[in-house]
């Protein structure tokens, strides 16, 4: 593939950092050192002298009563600067990772690069590829991080609508069609888009995933229009499915698919690390933008989840990442009785036949989306009245392209609240619900 039409002009005028490219920075210096003469004054590296931090050693229990301990080399390594692309040992484990659990076709041609969570790599890749006014392919309703980071580009969305499996090909295929043809992307002077936003497991906010057959759909219209797939995939590892559906990753023969993953889910939020999967000329550019903002992801954080990895070893993990995967589906469980019993309570006559509320069963993730039947918009009433009954949620409008239409939907998340909360917030949700259409028919 030629990838120069996706590279923008801004993220096309990056280059190197000549400092950052040493691979490793400090390793490289060291060379240097060791290549000179005995008395060589070494005056060209800017990295502070290790003596100098108040920092000695580390110990991080973990919850199964083992230690990760850093001292000596790990913690020097912790406490310095490190290569843009990620901690060695670390970029070695998660290129294994994606090695088993995906198989990428063009693995030959394929680079990982570690960034301060999937959303910074997100968010960066977007800044490489999209123009003041290009049309973005997004599924809709959409994860609002994302709105955010396109938003100051005034883009023309182009919203394929979701059902209870996750985007419809058929209607992306349409909203191509109608406006382009697919020799357009030859055109330099086209304006048909580049690039197709995709959360293809347990999305946020609706929950649902793509089954292979629609991802093998998808990714044949993206080929048909030489779109670049932008699989931003932080509940990969919370499906609850018992196999896990092939990423899009595991069938990119051309190489035009970006893989956002996140640790943030299954290890920790705070520690800020996601990493980027894709064609080495693409990841390139986010790594040169990385070079001049902030210079590489946290060096504490790769090494403590490197030596993790370590002791854990890849089934370790998995293991972990099952008992998550778990908790989750038990939480699911949990608000979906909620649900059921309160929202399709029929405390009147005249929710007999429809109850308060319909929603599909989320595949994955940490989010039901609830659709309230008789309320055309629950922004208002979640923003202005939700409170006094003691429950909050988010507003449907907010994941929507155009957020002034009105929408009656509203996420729920299942992730934090304890059995006995979330059984009460429904509850009061309900009751939030009925005087929301009481008011409704007094207006």
């Amino acid at each position: 593939m030629n990838y120069s039409r996706y590279i923008n002009s801004i993220s096309a005028a990056r280059k190197a950092s000549p400092i950052r490219e040493m691979k490793p920075f400090v390793l490289l210096l060291a060379k240097l050192l060791t290549q000179g003469s005995p008395d060589l004054v070494f005056l060209a590296g800017g990295v502070p002298n290790p003596n100098m931090f108040p920092f000695q050693s580390a110990s991080i229990k973990l919850r199964d009563g083992s230690n990760i301990q850093l001292e000596g080399k790990l913690i020097n390594d912790a406490l310095q600067y490190g290569p843009t692309q990620g901690y060695g040992p670390l970029l070695s484990q998660l290129k294994e990772m994606q090695q088993k659990l995906h198989n990428p076709p063009c693995w030959t041609d394929t680079e990982v690069l570690i960034t301060n969570g999937s959303q910074d790599g997100l968010c960066k890749a977007f800044e490489m590829m999209v123009n003041l006014n290009d049309h973005v392919i997004v599924q809709e309703p959409v994860y609002a991080g994302t709105l955010a980071i396109l938003n100051p580009f005034k883009p023309k969305y182009i919203p394929v609508k979701c059902d209870a499996n996750g985007l419809i090909p058929d209607l992306l295929r349409k909203s191509l069609e109608n406006n382009w043809k697919s020799e357009d992307a030859q055109s330099l002077t086209s304006d048909i888009p580049k690039v197709l936003y995709v959360n293809p497991a347990g999305a946020n906010p609706t929950g649902v995933s793509i089954p292979l057959e629609r991802r093998q759909e998808i990714y044949q219209i993206a080929k048909d229009f030489d779109l670049i797939i932008f699989e931003d995939d932080p509940y990969y590892f919370l499906q609850f499915d018992k196999e896990r559906t092939p990423s899009f990753l595991s069938i990119d023969t051309d190489g035009r698919v970006v893989r956002f993953d996140s640790l943030s889910k299954v290890l920790s939020s705070g520690i800020r690390l996601g990493y980027v999967t894709g064609p080495r000329a693409l990841i390139e550019p986010i790594s040169y933008h990385m070079q001049v903002s902030v210079l590489h992801a946290s060096s504490l954080s790769q090494v403590l989840v490197s030596e993790l990895l370590k002791q854990w070893g890849q089934e370790g993990f998995l293991g972990h990442v099952d008992r998550v995967q778990k908790f989750y589906l038990q939480q699911r469980e949990v608000m979906l009785k909620a649900a059921e019993t309160h929202l399709t309570a029929y405390h009147k006559l005249i929710f007999l036949l429809q109850g308060l509320a319909e929603w599909n069963v989320p595949q994955g993730g940490m989010f039901l989306w609830i659709k309230c039947l008789e309320i055309s918009d629950t922004r208002s009433m979640i923003m202005e009245r939700a409170l006094k009954k003691d429950v909050i949620l988010l507003p449907g409008r907010e994941f929507m392209t155009d957020p002034n239409q009105p929408c009656p939907y509203m996420r729920a998340s299942f992730s934090l609240a304890t059995p006995e909360n979330i059984d009460r917030g429904f509850r009061n949700l309900a009751e939030l619900i009925r005087e929301e259409i009481e008011l409704s028919k007094k207006n």
